[in-house]
């Protein structure tokens, strides 16, 4: 089952409900016409989303000098437990 309805608990009378209601509202002959503006307004949002992903994923270039920064702050915290390492035995003796 889809996971939107899944989300939403909806089962498959309250479905059919659903779409008497809408075919009640709207007519028969507007249904096609809904469901293509839905259709296109949901792959809008999908591009959208993507094109969003793509800018991010082009400037993670940028994530490079963080990359580097960030090994060099774990060689620094390895060298100062290898330091303190030696303190702590003497200590514990």
């Amino acid at each position: 089952m889809s996971p939107v309805l899944l989300f939403f608990n909806i089962g498959g009378g309250e479905i059919v409900f659903i779409l008497l209601i809408v075919v009640m509202l709207f007519g028969a002959k507007r249904i096609p016409e809904i469901a293509k503006g839905l259709g296109k307004g949901i792959r809008d949002v999908k591009n959208a989303a993507n094109d969003i992903k793509q800018e991010i994923n082009s400037s993670a270039g940028m994530d490079d000098d963080l990359q580097k920064f960030k090994e060099k702050v774990e060689k620094e915290k390895k060298d100062i437990e290898e330091l303190t390492g030696s303190v702590k035995r003497t200590l514990n003796r």
